[in-house]
């Protein structure tokens, strides 16, 4: 088949096997028929363990974009073991299309992806994940907290970044949302969280999302949205989060409060 066709999968299968590939899979839009012009094709390949083989990363293909992720059996395990992993690849297993499956490889990892059931022990440890990347964006706090006293572009927007998404994947992490791609993210989170909640709400704001009469936040109100985003985090997570994670998290809390004028919980 041409070079100028990428869309014949099982062509470009054979473009990127390699001696150490156990099975080739077509993940995201194009496994579940929903692509656009530009989207992606986005291959997996399993492959053997102690194996580092040519061809991962990203290539033009025909003018598209095919993305090559190779997962040998060590990280393909952190997909079912690891809560952080498992909400962005469990439902991307689930819906992937085998090209090549040598002895059933990948056939075990989607079976095992469709029995995957978000466990106690796998909470347990979304709850300590979410701790310690709740600590992790004190720094950001304390970036907004200074940016707002004297006000500097750069301190501001790392702030906002980190305080927009680092609090998304926070509770994408802790309430197991499994994302079906990483473009359903917001909307996922919105129905896992609550469509008419504050916490929804603040998260608008701190992206920069105009509001229903078309008006763009600011920078400034944005950061403050971030920072008030971090307040309503850490009191949806109230009696997850590990000590001594807990009480840094509370005292951060304390300090935006004190710094945004807001009376103390």
């Amino acid at each position: 088949m041409p070079e100028s066709d990428p869309f014949d999968f099982e062509w470009l299968a054979r473009r990127f096997d390699a001696p150490g590939v156990r099975a080739i899979a077509v993940m995201g839009s194009h496994a579940r028929g929903d692509s656009l012009p530009h989207s992606d094709i986005d291959l997996l390949r399993l492959i053997e363990a102690d194996t580092a083989l040519e061809g991962a990363g990203s290539h033009l293909v025909g003018g598209h974009l095919v993305v090559v992720s190779d997962a040998d059996p060590q990280r393909v395990e952190t997909w079912f073991t690891r809560p952080e992993m498992a909400t962005n690849a469990i439902v991307g297993v689930r819906e992937a299309r085998a090209l090549i499956d040598r002895g059933g490889a990948f056939a075990a990892v989607w079976a095992r992806a469709c029995a995957f059931e978000w466990d106690a022990a796998m909470q347990e440890r979304a709850n300590a994940w979410a701790g310690a990347e709740m600590v992790g964006l004190i720094e950001e706090v304390h970036k907004g907290l200074n940016g707002l006293i004297q006000p500097h572009t750069g301190r501001l927007l790392n702030a906002r970044f980190g305080l927009s998404w680092g609090l998304c994947k926070v509770m994408q992490v802790q309430r197991g949302v499994l994302l079906s791609g990483d473009n359903s993210f917001y909307e996922q989170l919105a129905e896992a969280i609550g469509r008419g909640s504050r916490w929804v709400h603040l998260r608008r704001i701190a992206f920069g999302i105009e509001d229903a009469d078309g008006r763009a936040p600011t920078l400034r109100e944005q950061v403050i949205a971030g920072l008030e985003l971090y307040v309503e985090t850490a009191a949806l997570l109230a009696g997850a989060l590990p000590s001594p994670e807990a009480e840094l998290v509370a005292e951060t809390v304390r300090r935006i409060r004190s710094a945004l004028g807001e009376p103390p919980a």
